[in-house]
């Protein structure tokens, strides 16, 4: 099983998202949008979105930064006390989007006018990263350490992946958590060109947080553009 999981869908979800989004693009590239449902309700979005966008901004970084310099993560770590500062604040913004998460959920649960636009797509999306963020916040409480362990096996193995030569050994013997979350990483991935998480890979993140005021056109194929007021 770790042997399919791990050595061969990774290739298979990798490609859909790859001609996923080429094909989005060639067909649908006006689609490219978070569809922002501000202008819907905006009391409960704003507590749920700022969290949610820099709590997750954060800890994608780290997971970036402990991919690309795995060794400098594991020397730094070295040292107790680094070691716990780096736990502690990765934990920290992982609740902090945790519960971002779960106020964007319950408002399009609970309020009517963005629950009629909430699509299918939508639904998938919301569980893909409520179980990314429970497995990921649940590693760091059950499995201590795990920027070691993600430096030392899931760093190691995704680049073999990359070199397509996937060594399975790096990760068959985590816990099933922590292969959970890893999996779970490449169904979100694969489900970017169709849903509306295509528009964070054509915008910078940066941007959105420090970004002007500006006015948003929902494009629909087939029928009118409707404007829509002023949101951030």
């Amino acid at each position: 099983m770790d042997n399919v999981l791990f050595g061969v869908m990774p290739y298979i979800l990798l490609m859909t998202a790859i001609v996923g989004a080429i094909w989005r693009y060639r067909s649908n590239k006006y689609t490219w949008s978070s569809q922002s449902s501000q202008f819907l309700e905006n009391k409960t979005l704003f507590f749920g979105s700022f969290p949610w966008h820099y709590g997750i901004i954060v800890v994608l970084l780290g997971h970036i930064i402990g991919f690309f310099i795995p060794k400098s993560i594991l020397l730094w770590n070295a040292v107790p006390l680094r070691l716990y500062i780096l736990e502690l604040t990765a934990l920290a913004f992982g609740l902090l989007a945790l519960f971002g998460l779960l106020a964007l959920i319950y408002r399009r649960l609970t309020n009517s006018r963005v629950k009629a636009v909430t699509s299918g797509w939508d639904v998938l999306v919301l569980i893909i990263l409520l179980i990314q963020v429970l497995t990921g916040v649940g590693n760091a409480v059950l499995y201590r350490w795990g920027s070691n362990w993600y430096a030392a096996s899931a760093v190691p193995w995704m680049w073999s992946v990359i070199k397509l030569q996937p060594d399975v050994s790096y990760v068959a013997g985590l816990p099933l958590i922590t292969k959970a979350h890893i999996f779970n990483a490449l169904i979100f991935f694969a489900l970017i060109p169709f849903s509306r998480l295509a528009h964070f890979v054509v915008i910078n993140p940066y941007k959105y947080l420090v970004r002007p005021y500006q006015v948003v056109r929902w494009y629909r194929r087939g029928g009118p553009t409707v404007n829509v007021v002023q949101y951030k």
